[in-house]
């Protein structure tokens, strides 16, 4: 149960020291108060005075309270610790995946990745709490009370020794069951996550196309098989606490038995078979405390196996070498380059030359691999073979400190920080001026937006707060491309998919100034664009079948020329 993860923790092994030796104390404060309550009630017993009982009593008191301090003490140093470590989790995790770029949110889904880092931390949170307090609790108390059984009566001590391992096989059977029910659920759960998103992105696509009420059973359904994998853990979950209750009461159940018959028979006096009585459930409890929140721990486990695999996920950053500015003269090369993804082989064989300032069209149907050309150059993706060079110096692949930072990305879905406008704009040129910045907005279309919000500029933005429509987002992408004259290589990955045809025109009018004395390389599959680029890519089912202007590859009658008859020749 306890991941090997945990253990490479910052501090854990200093935490688990702490416990160690809290759990030694509690178990003495345990078998104190056991003893303290027996002989305050077998003084009385015997017919001696209550005052006499004074100092048991006291004891016991004070081991009761001993007991609980240190409970509240590990629930503080717990709940200190899990949080650290779930803080910084979520840090290594975010920035392992802005590391390793957009591919691994398209290989683990949005949704599950939101869910991931939100709800998944948590559960890991929860996990780290309840997983070091009750194995410890476990692999320490009970063995300190058995002892003081043992010496006691080593006939109850016998059996009380003899039944802990029939549980604890009876527990790892379950525990088993409960593992495949745990990760049915999870994977249930991952789906739904994923399914759920997509369905929110897709929702006015859906209502267009009138597939919105038929869809809505698909999303039923997929809700349906996570309920069902839900209640199959928890059923698992609750057989399995029973099932311990009714063994460790039977076993508590046969020692009162051996120890009143042998109490009748005076082979035994009532101070040590009053002690052992009271420390029989005592010996059980961890295990019982552990199997109750068994299906918890597994939770948190799954979700502490989901975050390990990304940040074990290697980083395709290798070596760092020294890129010139990119400039008219500049040239980068792909040789016989192949991709992996998803399983798959892309652009096998390929080679490309791209120089100085051109607009590059990428065109192609959903699923032939624009966005993974624009991922190779971005440096997201590793090419599985050949060679790269630019201006003559080779790499192993893109993802170069000196290139990132000449790179302008505008996806499909820019993204907005939850922080003013202002600082939205600014985020490439945080030293830009107040006159840069309405120059921007001005060119990009933003001031209607700009004259709506209640405090300018300086309103909060993003998902936290106001929320914007899919053009206005793409303005303030826009926007922050426009203030930045310094990078000259600027990669659109459909940046308008989503946007109804008239935004999409019109924001086109603001984009195309922005492509001038850059080098750009847009991948789309509407076809008005090509009138504007200078040389076009044509991608079929991950191969770059065609290459050349526009004129020339309609001339041919090849790839394009079936591409655009076959979608009407729209807004060409």
């Amino acid at each position: 149960m306890l991941d090997k993860a945990i253990m490479r923790l910052s501090g854990v092994h200093k935490l688990l020291g702490l416990l160690a030796g809290l759990d030694v104390l509690q178990a003495i404060f345990i078998i104190g108060q056991a003893t303290g309550l027996s002989q305050a009630i077998t003084g009385v017993w015997e017919g001696n005075p209550l005052q006499s009982q004074l100092l048991p009593a006291a004891c016991f008191f004070i081991c009761y309270l001993g007991r609980h301090a240190i409970n509240y003490l590990k629930d503080q140093r717990l709940d200190c610790f899990s949080s650290q470590q779930a803080s910084l989790l979520r840090k290594q995790l975010l920035r392992k995946l802005f590391e390793l770029g957009p591919h691994i949110v398209q290989k683990e889904g949005s949704g599950n990745v939101i869910t991931m880092t939100l709800d998944g931390i948590s559960l890991v949170e929860n996990y780290l709490h309840l997983i070091l307090n009750k194995m410890m609790n476990m692999s320490i108390i009970p063995w300190i009370i058995l002892l003081f059984i043992f010496y006691l009566d080593w006939e109850s001590g016998l059996v009380l020794l003899i039944v802990f391992p029939i549980i604890i096989v009876f527990m790892i059977i379950l525990g088993y069951a409960a593992q495949a029910r745990a990760d049915r659920q999870y994977a249930q759960y991952q789906l739904l996550s994923n399914h759920f998103l997509d369905t929110l992105r897709g929702l006015d696509t859906l209502k267009f196309f009138g597939r919105s009420k038929s869809y809505a059973q698909t999303i039923y359904k997929t809700s349906e098989q996570f309920r069902k994998a839900t209640m199959s853990a928890l059923r698992i979950g609750i057989l399995s606490t029973f099932a311990l209750d009714f063994f460790t009461t039977l076993s508590i159940a046969v020692v009162a038995v051996l120890l009143g018959l042998r109490l009748i028979n005076g082979q035994l006096l009532l101070f040590p078979a009053l002690t052992i009585l009271i420390l029989a459930p005592e010996y059980f409890l961890p295990v019982r405390d552990f199997s109750s929140d068994y299906h918890a721990t597994l939770d948190g486990k799954n979700a502490l196996q989901s975050i390990q695999r990304i940040l074990n996920t290697p980083n395709i950053r290798k070596e760092q070498v020294t890129i010139a500015t990119w400039n008219t003269d500049s040239r980068l090369e792909l040789e016989n380059i192949s991709i992996a993804y998803e399983e798959k082989t892309l652009f096998d064989g390929t080679s490309l030359t791209l120089s100085g300032y051109q607009k590059i069209g990428i065109i192609g149907m959903s699923g032939s691999g624009k966005s993974s050309l624009i991922n190779l150059l971005g440096g997201f993706l590793e090419p599985r073979e050949g060679k790269i060079r630019i201006d003559d110096v080779p790499m192993s692949n893109l993802d170069q400190e000196d290139w990132r930072k000449q790179l302008i990305y505008i996806p499909q879905n820019p993204y907005v920080f939850e922080m003013s406008l202002r600082e939205n704009i600014t985020f490439y040129t945080p030293t830009a001026s107040d006159e840069e910045v309405r120059e921007a907005i001005s060119v990009v279309g933003l001031g209607e937006l700009v004259a709506n919000l209640p405090e300018g500029l300086d309103t909060r933005i993003g998902n936290g707060a106001r929320l914007l429509s899919g053009g206005q987002a793409q303005r303030i992408a826009l926007a922050r491309a426009f203030l930045d004259t310094e990078r000259r290589i600027l990669l659109l990955d459909e940046p308008t998919a989503h946007l109804d045809i008239e935004t999409e025109l019109e924001l086109k009018e603001k984009m195309l100034p922005l492509m001038d004395n850059r080098l750009v390389l847009l991948a789309t599959h509407r076809l008005h664009w090509l009138h504007q680029m200078d040389y076009i890519l044509v991608l079929d089912q991950g191969r770059i079948v065609e290459m050349g202007s526009y004129e020339e590859l309609l001339a041919q009658k090849g790839k394009l020329y079936h591409l655009k008859t076959a979608m009407g020749g729209n807004h060409d």
